[in-house]
């Protein structure tokens, strides 16, 4: 289905703007049947593609309960996620139990979909990841470790001590993931020479809940990262935009080349975008240094590619490649990854 005139346009904008009427007067976002029956119907409603509508263009009114309704998804994710975390953790082996948590086999579906995405420009498994963002139950670190990357280590980072507690309560009764999951709390802006270390780093959706805090968290990642390491981001598309910022591939990705992005036209709710940090221009071929080599790169990063310099909102770069996905796997994926 998709919105084809202005008028189906009118009348969505006009329906999420009610949800969010009703979603903010809520007294709680806790989970409850409430909560969960208005957050379902809105992101059913941003569900089908929109080719032409222009969330930048839109009344400065609607631009406001936008910024102000990916908030509060952002508040309700994560009381959902501390609430499952809490009752995993009740049991002896948390780890067993994962299945209880309401989208967990969506979370199985899109780890596997971003370890596909990863796997095309990476070239063997990385040796450790920094997931930024990752909250009381991250599920996509414990998913991607347990099943597709093995021998990797993952640290984990959030701001909220109290949800990294609940997060190591789940790992620590298994002996490989309380070895290879590490749990750090600390503002990432405050993370500097030790984002050097890692082959990738995710950033998680909601971390930078507008444009101009997202975009100061890439600016610093592009500081710090080591060149040629990877950064996978989620982002938002159409009216998916009303649920999660958005990353501007053009414009936000300043030191990085665009690799791939995925836009799902289907129940999947976030984009997911991949980027190379560019190498520093003073290695580059010909600016009076060594030509970079395999051993100067991260290990798996494939520097027969050409290297392209950053421009300034570059509509020239080459790098987009859409991935080729089998159209029934992507159909599987559930409208759930609202609340990944």
């Amino acid at each position: 289905m998709f919105l084809q005139n202005d008028e189906e346009l009118n009348n969505l904008v006009t329906k999420i703007c009610d949800l969010y009427e009703q979603i903010s007067s809520l007294e709680s976002l806790k989970p409850s049947k409430d909560v969960d029956t208005l957050f379902t119907q809105l992101v059913l409603a941003c569900i089908p593609p929109c080719p032409n509508i222009d969330i930048d263009n839109l009344p400065k009114r609607v631009q406001n309960i936008r910024s102000k309704l990916i908030r509060l998804c952002g508040q309700a994710e994560g009381l959902l996620e501390a609430h499952f975390s809490t009752i995993l953790a009740s049991y002896k082996n948390p780890l067993h139990h994962l299945n209880i948590f309401p989208y967990y086999n969506n979370y199985l579906k899109l780890s596997h979909l971003e370890y596909q995405i990863l796997s095309q420009h990476f070239n063997q498994e990385p040796k450790q990841i920094a997931f930024v963002g990752s909250g009381p139950l991250p599920l996509t670190s414990i998913v991607l470790a347990s099943n597709h990357l093995t021998k990797t280590y993952f640290h984990n980072y959030d701001i909220d001590a109290s949800a990294n507690s609940k997060a190591h309560a789940l790992v620590s009764s298994d002996s490989d993931l309380s070895t290879r999951m590490v749990f750090k709390t600390t503002d990432v802006m405050d993370v500097t020479t030790e984002l050097r270390e890692y082959d990738v780093v995710f950033l998680a959706a909601l971390v930078g809940m507008d444009k101009e805090e997202k975009v100061k968290v890439i600016e610093h990642l592009d500081k710090y990262m080591a060149p040629g390491s990877l950064l996978m981001l989620r982002s938002a598309h159409g009216a998916r935009a009303f649920l999660y910022p958005v990353v501007d591939t053009d414009c936000d990705l300043q030191g990085f080349e665009l690799l791939s992005v995925f836009h799902p036209t289907d129940e999947v709710i976030n984009s997911v975008v991949i980027a190379r940090k560019y190498y520093d221009p003073m290695m580059l071929p010909g600016v009076n240094s060594p030509s970079i080599d395999q051993q100067q790169a991260p290990a798996g990063i494939n520097t027969g590619c050409p290297i392209i310099l950053p421009h300034k909102c570059s509509h020239e770069i080459e790098a987009f490649n859409p991935l080729n996905i089998h159209g029934n796997m992507i159909e599987e994926l559930g409208f759930e990854e609202k609340l990944s």
